[in-house]
């Protein structure tokens, strides 16, 4: 039995009939090295959007398939942007989300995973639970989003499995479901054994391009197993099979689905090994668009009007055009290009007239979307992440806040004459997440921040290379940025006016609180009690 063969589960069945119920829009998540952007990349292969490693199934010329489009990271080799990848595999449709795997880049990160309805969590097999990853599985346990692990490199030497699998449930707090047992590791890896289907997937390392033969057997006795594996190897896999079958839950469909149960699949993504089960498990098991958080109420995907939400802003996807493109994610309805949606929170109205599915950088134009899907909305500056589009309702979808800036940094203009380009700049960056913009009340010097230095690499070189604007980033006097406000406006404006040399506003033009140090931050903590000093913002 295929496991895509499984029947929709009861919870799935008011969308079993209804397009949204076919989507499955999930983010990777890793510590860097782990091996995120190759998994990312074997998963198009094998759903079909790529012919070969590298390179997009496309008409006419073959087209680069790497998620990691911008210059910035081909050189780096590092993901440092979030790009969405549309592709189908087994009668279901994935929205993929490779997120930033750098520490660097978690904002970005973070409001990605407020946009997906699942993820899978890469580990390297020889180093087990990273600090990353256990930082992203936390923002993961806040939205309840349910997670496939893949232990990956297996063909390189890695910790004992029941050592790994014990690490993810006591650092993660998770129950684990084995549903692939590998055979051996390194040099010594010869494949895996579903123990949900009951055969043995072998591994070849001399063909990446194939998959590996499969034994089909009934079960871990079958002479035909005994025959395909050295007998040491077999003898150590069948009892390592009864320890797991014993000692480890049954794969439960709620609990998966709530967040406190982990499938775990071993394989190499290099070698294309294992990929081909973790995508039937999405398809299978994977939640389809779940109801979003918003306010007054929450958002179902099946109801009739459509609404979505923007949670990232791309800059210069395409350096001809200088564009912008408002990433948006469906939450319900049905729609349709042309269509007129509110901005709640401006009240404007806005034509959707050229609405694009990407694959990476590579965008077409689409004719119709469902929720779970993610839409290019290409426009001037006029939607901004946190942004909800309904077809009128004042709904506003919650939870994709902004952080306070861990590093600041003044701006220094090279060339004067083109102040009015490094605004530009300054802000479209800003608006994607790529830095955080304060202007200061006094003087009006720009001060950027970050929440790690690497941002400040990426904010220098796509300055210069996407507006021609020669900056560079001197030591502010501030270690620290808060945003401000009050219960009274007067009392507000009394310690702005007070404070005025500590300043700024943010580009939405909120209040913000520069602090030299945590000495004097806490300080004018207690001096104004009546203020409120916040780490995050609600995006708007």
């Amino acid at each position: 039995m295929s496991i895509a063969a499984v029947t929709t589960p009861a919870e799935d069945q008011p969308l079993a009939d209804h397009p949204a119920g076919r989507r499955r829009t999930f983010a990777i998540i890793s510590h860097p090295d782990a091996g995120k952007t190759t998994l990312t990349e074997k998963l198009l292969l094998f759903g079909g959007a790529i012919h070969a490693a590298g390179a997009v199934k496309a008409r006419g010329e073959a087209r680069r398939a790497r998620s990691d489009w911008m210059k910035i990271e081909q050189q780096r080799g590092i993901s440092v942007t979030t790009s969405v990848m549309t592709f189908e595999y087994g009668g279901a449709v994935f929205n993929l989300l490779d997120t930033p795997g750098h520490e660097d880049f978690s904002e970005d990160t973070y409001r990605t995973l407020t946009a997906v309805d699942s993820a899978i969590m890469v580990i390297d097999a020889a180093k087990g639970i990273e600090a990353r990853t256990r930082k992203l599985f936390e923002i993961c346990r806040l939205r309840d989003v349910p997670i496939v692990t893949f232990i990956n490199k297996m063909d390189r030497e890695s910790k004992d499995p029941f050592a790994l699998l014990d690490e993810i449930a006591s650092t993660l707090a998770l129950d684990v479901t084995p549903m692939t047992w590998p055979a051996g590791s390194g040099q010594e890896f010869r494949g895996c054994y579903d123990l949900v289907r009951d055969r043995m997937l072998l591994f070849s390392a001399q063909d990446r391009e194939k998959v590996g033969a499969v034994v089909e057997c009934d079960g871990i006795d079958d002479p035909r197993l005994a025959s395909a594996l050295p007998e040491a190897q077999h003898a150590k896999l069948k009892e390592d099979v009864e320890l797991v079958r014993i000692g480890y839950p049954e794969f439960d469909l709620a609990s998966y689905r709530e967040g406190h149960l982990t499938p775990v699949f071993f394989g190499s993504a290099y070698n294309n090994f294992g990929v081909r089960e973790v995508l039937e498990a999405l398809a299978t098991y994977a939640p389809p668009p779940r109801p979003q958080p918003a306010e007054p109420r929450p958002i179902v995907p099946t109801e009739p009007k459509v609404s979505g939400f923007v949670f990232k802003v791309q800059a210069n996807m395409d350096p001809n055009h200088r564009d912008r493109v408002a990433f948006m994610r469906l939450s319900s309805g049905r729609f349709q290009r042309g269509m007129k949606l509110k901005q709640v929170g401006t009240g404007k109205t806005i034509t959707i007239s050229s609405p694009i599915l990407f694959f990476a950088r590579e965008r077409e134009i689409v004719d119709e979307a469902w929720p779970g899907d993610i839409i290019g909305v290409p426009n001037h500056g006029t939607l901004r992440v946190g942004d909800t589009l309904t077809e009128g309702e004042e709904l506003r979808i919650t939870g994709i806040p902004s952080f306070a800036p861990e590093i600041l940094r003044r701006v220094r203009l090279e060339d004067p004459m083109k102040s009015k380009q490094l605004r530009r700049a300054l802000e479209d960056l800003a608006e994607e997440g790529v830095t955080q913009v304060f202007r200061r009340t006094l003087g009006g010097d720009w001060i950027v921040g970050v929440v790690g230095s690497l941002q400040l690499d990426v904010l220098l070189t796509r300055v210069e290379t996407e507006y021609q604007v020669k900056i560079g980033l001197e030591q502010a006097p501030f270690e620290t940025a808060r945003w401000i406000s009050a219960d009274s406006k007067a009392e507000l404006d009394a310690f702005m006016a007070a404070q005025r040399v500590a300043m700024a506003e943010d580009r939405d033009g909120a209040p913000v609180y520069l602090a030299r140090n945590a000495w004097e931050l806490n300080t004018i903590r207690e001096r104004f009690p009546a203020i409120r000093f916040a780490e995050t913002r609600e995006r708007h």
